[in-house]
């Protein structure tokens, strides 16, 4: 299929469950602006369904606790390349540096954030 080179970013990280809607309003505005730097695609989702049996839980991949649910988000990008383009305009933009550098604290803990970039395998 033409177009099988995709690339993408994706993520996994616990967050409070009582900061869900803080997270939303932020991955809102951080979307929006990947979207406008050429991102082809920008999904964030909440946890629903983690009880898993005979499987690892995305809730025990991502260590979990009990007050916490799971965010599993994913960005798509034409190919590594683009993905390093847009990433790098986005680290640039003044709009993300001024919600890093805001002083707010943010609604997860970044060191316990999965993350990494991934060839696309199949693409129907």
């Amino acid at each position: 299929m033409e177009g099988m080179e995709r690339y993408v970013d994706g993520f996994l990280l616990p967050i409070a469950k009582d900061k869900v809607n803080e997270y939303r309003e932020m991955a809102q505005k951080s979307g929006e602006i990947w979207r406008e730097l050429g991102a082809l695609e920008y999904y964030e989702c909440v946890g629903d369904d983690l009880d898993v049996e005979d499987m690892v839980s995305f809730k025990k991949a991502a260590n979990a606790s009990e007050d916490e649910t799971v965010i599993f988000s994913w960005v798509v990008f034409e190919s590594k390349e683009h993905r390093d383009r847009v990433n790098e305009a986005l680290m640039s933009d003044p709009r993300i540096k001024e919600m890093m550098e805001s002083g707010v604290e943010p609604p997860f803990d970044y060191r316990r954030m999965a993350y990494g970039g991934f060839k696309t395998l199949v693409r129907l």
